[in-house]
């Protein structure tokens, strides 16, 4: 079986979903295709959004999407200095991922897109030094699918972008390593994340509590590259996950990879634009991906069906979608990007002092942005960065 689709979508995470959706939605035939069985699984994700950014992005949030609302967040400093965070008001969301990608993937069909699960992409076409397509293996049969442009959200160290001749590695530096897992029987309050840093808990980055309910939780942490050669992430989980809740059941468990650096310079080439992990799309402070995934996946399938449309799928015809990336979210990620190159650096005694300094602001200034002012005093530059960033948090 062989067929011809103005778009190919590889991968059926966030990214690849809106970006399906809004191609179909703007009159380009497109097929989405996803490797595993099963849409949103497994969940390798802290699963955590704000609800102001999920609400910009689809103009509307469904109830059976949250698992868990969130209304408070506490910072831990490595002396166990508790730093409470003031939200003005915002509420952030913990999802039920699964049933998030589900949906997502759901729209993408009602908009006209054809889904096909357990669909593993395992070359390109090339014809004449162009692409025109690719090889897959879906449900024990080798169909090749022609099509006129393709988006690659297939997540980190995408192979797609590299069969393109795209420059998608990350140094090991900024390749976080994170593991993590779904426990349950826990003491949490339930509307309050907690995030702890240190570099006996995770150095180089940060372990988190992710309430999912009353009593259940993804905890889970992500170390920095240049770290997890000497100890594994996992085993920073269970010392963690032992000493804070030892009394635990363990429902999940879950690795992987996230690249926390600038997007990548060249995302689109003649026929081919990498949406999410795939572009590093992430955010490097906060390791965070799910909203700008969704933003970038929503630019790539508008711009991919204008060059349909055109008949031009070209590199430059397809540059746009950067220009337009790059002023949504890439611009902030660089901000992102260098602030965490300093933060990183920080010893236990400076994240302590810190954070007894925090504590000396009155909670109802206690913004994100005057805890980085705190943190960033020597480096005025970096708190005009995070000014911009997280200024109106």
């Amino acid at each position: 079986m062989n067929k011809q689709y103005d778009i190919i979508v590889v991968g059926g995470g966030p990214a690849g979903s809106m970006a399906a959706r809004e191609a179909a939605k703007n009159g380009a035939s497109v097929i989405m295709l996803e490797k595993d069985r099963e849409i949103g699984v497994p969940v390798r994700c802290a699963e955590g959004v704000s609800q102001a950014g999920l609400k910009l992005v689809l103009g509307f949030v469904k109830p059976e999407w949250i698992s868990q609302k969130i209304t408070r967040a506490q910072l831990v400093a490595p002396d166990e200095t508790v730093v409470d965070v003031g939200t003005a008001g915002q509420v952030g969301y913990i999802l039920h991922r699964k049933l998030f990608d589900y949906d997502l993937a759901a729209m993408a069909g009602e908009a006209g897109a054809d889904v096909w699960t357990r669909a593993y992409v395992y070359d390109i076409i090339r014809e004449n030094g162009k692409i025109e397509g690719v090889r897959i293996e879906h449900l024990e049969q080798k169909i090749e699918l022609r099509g006129r442009l393709i988006i690659g959200a297939d997540g980190v160290e995408s192979r797609l972008g590299r069969w393109a001749g795209l420059k998608t590695r990350t140094k090991p530096k900024d390749m976080d390593t994170c593991a993590q897992m779904t426990l349950s029987d826990i003491d949490i309050d339930p509307e309050t994340i907690v995030i702890y840093f240190g570099n006996q808990v995770a150095p180089g980055g940060y372990a988190w509590v992710f309430p999912k309910g009353p009593r259940m939780a993804n905890v889970g942490l992500g170390i920095s590259g240049k770290y997890s050669g000497k100890t594994k992430p996992i085993t920073y989980l269970r010392r963690f996950a032992d000493k804070r809740f030892p009394d635990a059941k363990i429902l999940t468990l879950v690795a992987g990879g996230v690249p926390c650096v600038d997007t990548l310079k060249h995302m689109v080439t003649d026929g081919i634009m990498l949406v999410g992990d795939a572009a590093h799309q992430v955010n490097p402070m906060t390791g965070g991906g799910i909203l700008n995934g969704m933003i970038a996946g929503e630019i790539a399938g508008r711009v991919a069906a204008e060059a349909v449309r055109k008949g031009d799928t070209s590199e430059k015809q397809l540059r746009p979608y950067v220009q337009e990336w790059h002023k949504a979210e890439g611009k902030n990620n660089e901000r992102s990007y260098r602030i965490q190159q300093v933060v990183n650096k920080f010893s236990d005694q400076d994240l302590n002092k810190i954070a007894r300094s925090v504590n000396g602001i009155p909670l109802e200034k206690r913004s994100i942005m005057q805890i980085f002012k705190t943190a960033l005093l020597k480096h005025p530059k970096l708190i005009l960065d995070a000014a911009k960033v997280y200024g109106t948090v």
